[in-house]
Parts: C-alpha cells; sequence; structure tokens
C-alpha cells in the first residue's frame, strides 16, 4: 500500500489508525483541533508534524496532500475537514472500515466479526456476547467504541471480534460489516454531531448496508425506527424484546427460536434493560453460529458489568446508591430510573441539545431531584412541579444533597442525561463516576453526615 492519508484528531482511535496506516506503508499527514504534547509526540511516531487547529488555508493543503481522509470518530460531519473532504472528491475513511478492509485480506482468511450498535446499551451488549463466545471457548477481542479500537486489534491472536459500533464510525463506511449484528434503539442523541436526527438514523442503518445472504441481522422489535430499517436488510432477520420475538422473556426465561436460554434469576442483574441487553447478547451470538445456549447461560452467569453504568456504590443509611454516569442522554436516564421505584436522582451537566425535559415522563418514580450543572435550571423546571428538587455547585453539595434526601428503601442514582464536560473537562463520564463513588464514600465513611 503506497498513499497518503490525513489522520484528523490524535485521541486513541485516530492514533491507533495513523499507526495502523504507518506500519502499512501509507505516508501520514496529522492535524487536531485540540493539540498537546502527547499527540506532537504520537504524531511524531509516525513521523508526522502535528498541525494544530489549521485555518481554511491550511486544511485546504492537507486535504489537498491526502488521497484518502480519517476523521478520528470525534470529528462531526460538520466539520470544515470533512467539507473539505467531499469538495475535493476526497474518500472518507472510518477506523472500523480500514480494518475490515485489511481483516479480509489476512492470511488464513478474515475472523469473523459481531457488531452491536444503539443509542444506549452498547458496551454492555457488546461485552455480553464477547462473554458468550469466551464461554463457548473461543478468544475474543471486544473493540470498536472501546478502549482498543478494532483496527488495533488485528494483529491479536483471537478467534473473533465483537464490534461496538457508534454512529460516528458508522457514518462513513463502504465494506464494513458482519456476520451477525444487533441494532438495540434509537433515541435523541448526538445532535451536536449530525446534521439532524434523520442523519443519525441512516448513520446507524449503515450496519446492515453491506450484508450478505447469510448474515444476520437483529432489531429490538419493540423500537419502531430499528424495525423501519430491519425490513429492509439484507439476508435473515431476528427479533429480540418482545412476548412475540424471535429472542424473549418465556416468564422468568431467557427464550430463543430453539427453547430455554438462562432464567433471569441466575443473571448477576436483572434490570429490564439488562435483560433485553441479554437477549441481544445471545441472538448475535447464537445466530452468528458461534454459540449454543449452554454458553449463554454460564456468561450470564457470571458476567461482571461495566462501570459507571448503574454500577452499585453500596448501602448507607438504609438507601443503595448508584453510580450511573455514562447516561448521558435522557432515554438512558429514563431506562435506569425504571429499574427502581423510589429515586433520588443526580441529573444534569453539559446537555448536547436533547429534550431534558423528557426526563419528568418518570416523575412518578422520583422522590427528590439534585440538579447538577450547566443545565441545571433545566432540570429544575422539568421536575419542579413533581418533588423537591435542589440545584447544587459541585458534587460534593451534590452527594450532601442526595442524602438529606434520601431515606431507607430509597435509590439513590447518579444518572445525569447530560455530557459532563462542564465539571469534568478532561476525564469524562469516567472521571464524574469515579468522583461520584469516591466522595459518597467520603460521606458515609469518614462521618460527614
Amino acid at each position: 500500500m503506497s498513499s497518503t492519508a490525513l489522520v484528523y484528531g490524535m485521541a486513541i482511535s485516530g492514533e491507533a489508525v495513523a499507526r495502523a496506516l504507518h506500519d502499512r506503508g501509507v505516508r501520514v499527514l496529522v492535524a487536531d483541533d485540540a493539540p498537546n504534547d502527547a499527540k506532537v509526540a504520537a504524531a511524531a511516531t509516525v513521523g508526522a508534524e502535528l498541525v494544530g487547529k489549521p485555518d481554511a488555508e491550511a486544511l485546504d493543503k492537507l486535504v489537498s496532500a491526502a488521497d484518502i481522509i480519517c476523521p478520528a470518530p470525534g470529528v462531526p460531519e460538520t466539520h470544515a475537514v470533512i467539507q473539505a473532504a467531499i469538495g475535493h472528491g476526497k474518500p472518507i475513511r472510518t477506523e472500523i472500515d480500514l480494518a475490515y478492509e485489511w481483516e479480509q485480506e489476512r492470511p488464513g482468511g478474515p475472523r469473523p466479526m459481531l457488531a452491536v450498535t444503539g443509542t444506549d446499551g452498547k458496551t454492555t451488549t457488546t461485552m455480553m456476547a464477547a462473554a458468550m463466545l469466551r464461554c463457548a471457548g473461543l478468544k475474543v477481542a471486544a473493540v470498536g467504541n472501546t478502549e482498543v479500537p478494532l483496527i488495533a486489534a488485528l494483529d491479536t491472536d483471537v478467534d473473533a471480534f465483537v464490534v461496538e459500533c457508534s454512529s460516528f464510525r458508522l457514518n462513513w463506511i463502504d465494506h464494513f460489516r458482519s456476520e451477525a449484528s444487533v441494532w438495540l434503539n434509537l433515541a435523541e442523541d448526538h445532535q451536536n454531531w449530525h446534521v439532524s436526527m434523520r442523519a443519525y438514523e441512516l448513520a446507524k442503518a449503515r450496519l446492515w448496508a453491506h450484508n450478505r445472504p447469510a448474515d444476520v441481522a437483529v432489531g429490538n422489535a419493540s423500537d419502531p425506527i430499528v424495525m423501519r430499517n430491519l425490513a429492509t436488510a439484507a439476508g435473515r432477520t431476528r427479533t429480540f424484546g418482545t412476548d412475540d420475538a424471535d429472542y424473549r422473556l418465556v416468564g422468568t426465561t431467557l427464550t430463543g427460536p430453539g427453547g430455554p436460554l438462562a432464567e433471569r434469576t441466575m443473571m448477576t442483574r436483572d434490570l429490564p434493560h439488562d435483560v433485553s441487553d441479554a437477549l441481544a447478547a445471545a441472538a448475535i451470538a447464537i445466530e452468528s453460529g458461534l454459540v449454543r445456549p449452554a454458553a449463554v447461560a454460564e456468561a450470564l452467569a457470571t458476567f461482571e458489568y461495566p462501570p459507571h453504568r448503574i454500577e452499585r456504590v453500596g448501602e448507607f443509611a438504609g438507601a443503595t446508591w448508584y453510580n450511573d454516569s455514562k447516561a448521558t442522554t435522557p432515554h438512558a436516564s429514563i431506562t435506569a430510573i425504571r429499574g427502581f421505584s423510589s429515586v433520588v436522582l443526580l441529573a444534569g451537566g453539559r446537555n448536547k441539545g436533547l429534550d431534558l425535559a423528557s426526563l419528568a415522563s418518570e416523575h412518578d418514580r422520583v422522590k427528590a431531584v439534585v440538579a447538577l450543572g450547566e443545565a441545571a435550571p433545566i432540570i429544575h423546571e422539568a421536575f419542579a412541579r413533581w418533588c423537591p428538587v435542589t440545584e447544587v455547585s459541585s458534587m460534593q453539595a451534590a452527594v450532601a444533597a442526595a442524602a438529606a434526601f434520601a431515606s431507607a428503601g430509597d435509590t439513590v442514582l447518579l444518572s445525569p442525561a447530560c455530557a459532563s464536560f462542564d465539571w469534568y473537562p478532561e476525564g469524562g463520564y469516567p472521571a464524574r463516576g469515579d468522583d461520584f463513588k469516591r466522595l459518597v464514600h467520603g460521606y458515609f465513611e469518614d462521618g460527614a453526615r
């Protein structure tokens, strides 16, 4: 391979793409809107000088000099580099698309790929499916919208990949496909990246754009947008989630087309969305032909949920506290709230242009609200008619306010429905969740009450 690529954005994915291209003999140009010493050093390892915050003229020169443009997932479709690429007629290539192409050329043949997309639940479903494949005796890499991009895992010794596919990664694909893939749901999100909800939907739908007759597409039977797109998918189709879906809950038994898969009571956590994610994971694992039902049951009985997703912090003064910092949309927070009956909700942060008032649709489950960050006034207005609300200016104050509202038997739930970059500009939602957990333990265990 001999050409020139412009990699725009040098975070985890961009750096992995730059290294992979360089290793394959491609000349790499690198630019980034937020340059720092680490990114400069990463660019140097691929023989490139990082161009920071290029103006229109510099950007035009970079795009003109490149044969392909490789935007990092954080580069929105409205960005100037995308417009310049389109204007110059340069192909836009994403990490998973390049990785898929290279995997097809692998000596000995490509390894199977399973894929997961959706507004919420992607990471958990990806990890569940990977756990099922491991219980079936396979070596598996859970990759994509995770700490390990697919492109960085191609040279590892694995038998299969489970790829978490964000809309950012799917938006520009020309080749990527998987033997079995699932679309979990679609709710308002990323309207600061996509130009519209329709554009967001179309990006997700590209998951199935290149399906082959033997591939299987799995959709959420209770999501009309997903089902509309599933109806046009090539190959076999399956559904999950509702009473009449192919993969469904029958009483307390997770059930597939071939019969029982696992008992809900044996799952390590069985909130309603956990069961839904488990059914979705089982569908792609089984329909891929890689897993038998026994592996599904074993995986669900031992599964460890990823942090910051309705993560139990502990029980204090009779109330149970949960960290759901990953919930950065109203849809995700509503899903969490529905798992409990009496919630002291901590919500707010930096709104992503979404309808935060929709959180109050579950007001009958919410006992009190602690409103956080930039969006605190919006959260306050949404719940003011339904329950007590207090606005706070720090996470420490939020924990104290939540403790004052909580009684024995309540659930205290950090489920912000917003991004974290107002209070946690560097670490994102993990930093927010970690700070919350630290402050909760400190409040109760240090006797600060």
